[in-house]
């Protein structure tokens, strides 16, 4: 059983505002004050500091917010899975996709796995890196798939697939041949997705990596989803950059075409993230295993088995 103050320290960890996690709590802001200065007498060590009027955590803070969003999400696991098998129930899965990872690399080992584990019972979240990270820390995922970027140290992961980033233009575009420079592109649209999206972030680190940033380019549209993007640049108005996976089918319909770009292709992990030092790691690196099993084509299935 976790002491009633850690929720408390976790959300303020989270908000980084005691009135915003008192009003979540239903709490004074004075009890959350109380609740926070016990723990910092309890582990000896100031958890929060304020800098230019804002709250923030300390690096003795950090660590136990690590710690205890572990020890948080493994004891809500823990009820869960004693009630399933008090009541007969389905044991629990919750996984977080992004949207490239889960629709074009993920969703089918996992429909797969779960076919054959009918005991399991999975709630699939949808989101942003981001977003998906913050239900990871709250215990309310287990594990997620994630395409964009993220602190590595802060979380265990491992890389599930790492897969060719790249840009794309309608079939007929002039852009489909030859090998083109990056500085050739910036004449056209840039269609993006949102602020805060894995694949957004990606090129935004490959640009900067060339001095060249997503402003650089003529004009730049944003748009949230995938499937009208896709639609924008087969209709010619403008270019965009995505995971290859993600545009298999029109590749082969011919609605879209490669840039062919000069130098080192553009590749990206998709990531398997956790919480670190879960006491059910074990059970994670085992989903992993078999999701990424169930991945493989079954030509490359075979070429194992031989």
């Amino acid at each position: 059983m976790q002491d009633f103050r850690v929720p408390t320290f976790l959300t303020v960890c989270r908000t980084l505002n005691y009135t915003r996690a008192a009003e979540e709590l239903s709490l004074t802001q004075p009890a959350v004050t109380q609740q926070i200065t016990y723990l910092e007498r309890a582990y000896g060590a100031k958890l929060f500091t304020y800098e230019h009027k804002r709250l923030s955590l300390t690096p003795a803070g950090r660590v136990l917010y690590q710690g205890l969003a572990t020890l948080a999400h493994d004891d809500a696991l823990l009820h869960e899975k004693v009630q399933a098998v008090a009541h007969g129930a389905q044991r629990p899965l919750r996984i977080g996709m992004t949207l490239t990872a889960g629709e074009y690399l993920v969703a089918a080992p996992l429909a797969r796995y779960l076919a054959e584990h009918p005991d399991i019972d999975a709630t699939v979240r949808s989101g942003g890196t981001a977003h998906l990270l913050e239900l990871l820390q709250a215990g309310e995922i287990d594990c997620a798939f994630v395409e964009g970027l993220f602190d590595r140290a802060a979380y265990a992961c491992d890389c599930f697939s790492s897969e060719r980033f790249v840009g794309i233009c309608a079939a007929d575009h002039q852009f489909a041949a030859p090998p083109r420079r990056f500085e050739d592109l910036l004449g056209e649209t840039l269609i993006v997705r949102e602020e805060g999206s894995g694949s957004r972030a990606v090129l935004a680190h490959a640009l900067a990596a060339r001095n060249l940033k997503l402003s650089s380019f003529a004009a730049v549209r944003t748009v949230e989803s995938l499937d009208i993007i896709k639609v924008f640049v087969a209709e010619d108005l403008g270019i965009a950059f995505v995971y290859e996976a993600a545009i298999a089918r029109e590749l082969a319909e011919g609605s879209l075409a490669v840039i062919p770009l000069t130098g080192p292709a553009l590749t990206h992990d998709i990531s398997f993230v956790r919480l670190k030092d879960s006491a059910y790691e074990d059970d994670y690196r085992q989903l992993f295993s078999a999701l990424k099993e169930r991945s493989a084509t079954p030509k490359d299935r075979a070429s194992k088995e031989h």
